[in-house]
């Protein structure tokens, strides 16, 4: 276990995660504008991360536990400035996928983000869009098998997921009401 490395990934997760509950708390989260704050944070996370797997390769689970494998790939799926290097990640991940070395939603999530806004339709449904104050999934490949394609990744069903990102989305959009934004 390189424990350095771990830590390392889950600084950066963390200072990810804490940013964005600061701007959902304070309403200052837009989903039409990237936030200079937020900005900032995924500029330095790609940074790194870009060297960490450079070096490392894909940081596997074995290498640095379950948290830290989930921490690179939400700093890789961040890194919104950088599409080329999120679609040079894919198959590192999917090799890590097939040795079990991460987990296959981790994938999922990659995958439907790259092949979106490649124009493509995305496969597992997990990209989403907002229209008048709802959550639509993105346009999706074999609509209709979705949910047996999010099964098999343990992911939750195309409904229970579009709930679940309308429940953040009203809560952001709450906060922004409430600090007059």
């Amino acid at each position: 276990m390189n424990q350095t490395l771990r830590t390392e990934l889950l600084a950066m997760r963390e200072k990810d995660i804490s940013t964005r509950a600061s701007l959902v708390e304070r309403g200052e989260l837009d989903d039409k504008e990237y936030h200079p704050e937020m900005r900032l944070v995924h500029e330095e996370n790609n940074k790194r991360i870009k060297e960490i797997i450079e070096e490392f390769g894909w940081p596997l689970e074995s290498e640095v536990g379950e948290d830290g494998s989930e921490a690179t790939w939400l700093i890789v799926q961040h890194a919104v400035l950088e599409p080329e290097f999120q679609e040079e990640c894919i198959n590192l991940l999917k090799a890590a996928v097939e040795r079990g070395e991460a987990k296959g939603w981790y994938l999922a999530y990659l995958q439907d983000r790259v092949l979106i806004r490649q124009g493509k339709l995305q496969i597992y449904g997990t990209q989403h869009e907002v229209k008048e104050g709802l959550m639509y999934p993105l346009p999706t490949e074999n609509p209709a098998e979705v949910n047996v394609r999010r099964a098999a990744l343990d992911l939750w069903s195309q409904e229970e997921h579009t709930e679940h990102l309308q429940k953040d989305y009203d809560k952001i959009q709450s906060n922004k009401a409430s600090h007059g934004g």
